[in-house]
């Protein structure tokens, strides 16, 4: 009879624990728990449960990845609270210095950038007030030329993007682009939104859903080269205040509002390949919108947001890509 030595030239690893630096189609046998485990690749994407935020809120930035995310700002009320994810819990972090709602971020846990929002109740409502993260504290950046609620953001500290949003009323089709210091202005989109949802980076980034006039919730996306935005491929569902993270060819997209005349809260997720949208057939756990997102299409963090209710959520949820490596124990009967 054929060995498994025989076949692949090596023995099946007998150890007292899960090794470490998996590689896909790798087996042992753990002596510890008595099973028999191998590693594989996942054939699609999931949500699963992560730890509540310490605050409940909606119209919230986020920035970081799955494992070392950053959440601040938000509703109700107006607050400058910031938050940390260590990969299952959320801590306190540094408030930043102006509370508000509806502003743009990017960034990474250590880098953060926090720029525009509405700081209601004053009047004007939208701000241009930029915002620097190091990992404890917020200090003040350059201001953007045109203050503005409910816009999307992308890139990093030094090298930020600020796209569209609600100058109150109009609609704006404005890009800003940061460098750590100052903004300057970019290109523009072809169609004017607020409640979009920006990823990539500076350089190569995406554009998607949101409301345009009259108002309509849009499908529309469109990419940015650092100079000018061009159309991409549409969403499959039309969706405004919704989350996404990623990059230009590989975009993922989640939750949000729904076109009229229900305006439901979703829970739908799309993954973007750089030509087109594909539904997952995993969705949130948590219908919501107005919710925040960060990380990569392959290992990605929803967190707050507001519920069919209506009322904030402090939900968050995980999402690990088809193709991500897990740990299996091989069942015999």
């Amino acid at each position: 009879m054929a060995t498994y030595k025989g076949i692949k030239g090596f023995s099946i690893q007998n150890l007292s624990a899960d090794p470490s630096n998996l590689i896909e189609g790798e087996m042992w046998y753990n002596s510890t728990s008595g099973v028999w485990k191998v590693e594989e690749a996942t054939a699609a994407g999931a949500w699963a449960t992560g730890g509540n935020l310490a605050t409940a809120r909606y119209h919230l930035a986020g920035a970081g990845t799955q494992t070392a995310g950053l959440a601040f700002g938000g509703t109700p009320p107006t607050t400058a609270a910031t938050e940390e994810y260590d990969g299952s819990a959320w801590t306190a972090g540094g408030n930043l210095a102006t509370a508000k709602l509806g502003l743009g971020g990017a960034g990474i846990q250590t880098a953060g950038l926090a720029f525009g929002g509405g700081t209601p109740p004053t009047s004007p409502p939208n701000t241009t007030v930029t915002e620097e993260y190091d990992g404890s504290a917020w200090t003040g950046g350059g201001a953007m030329g045109t203050g503005r609620r409910y816009l999307a953001g992308c890139g990093i500290q030094t090298a930020g993007l600020a796209i569209g949003g609600l100058i109150g009323p109009p609609q704006s089709t404005a890009t800003e682009e940061y460098d750590g210091s100052a903004w300057t202005a970019g290109g523009s989109l072809a169609t004017a939104r607020h409640a979009l949802v920006g990823a990539g980076i500076q350089t190569a980034a995406l554009a998607f859903g949101g409301v345009s006039p009259p108002p309509v919730v849009l499908t529309n996306t469109e990419e940015y080269d650092g100079s000018s935005w061009t159309a991409g491929g549409s969403m499959n569902t039309a969706k405004a205040y919704s989350a996404g993270a990623g990059l230009q060819t590989t975009g993922l997209s989640f939750g949000g509002t729904g076109a009229a005349p229900a305006y439901s809260r979703l829970t739908a997720t799309e993954e973007y390949d750089g030509t087109s949208w594909t539904t997952s057939p995993a969705s949130l756990s948590t219908a919501r919108e107005s919710l925040a997102g960060c990380g990569t299409k392959a290992s990605a963090l929803a967190f707050g947001g507001q519920t069919a209710t209506p009322s904030p959520t402090a939900a968050t949820e995980e999402w690990t890509g088809a193709g991500a490596a897990v740990t299996k124990t091989i069942t015999t009967s």
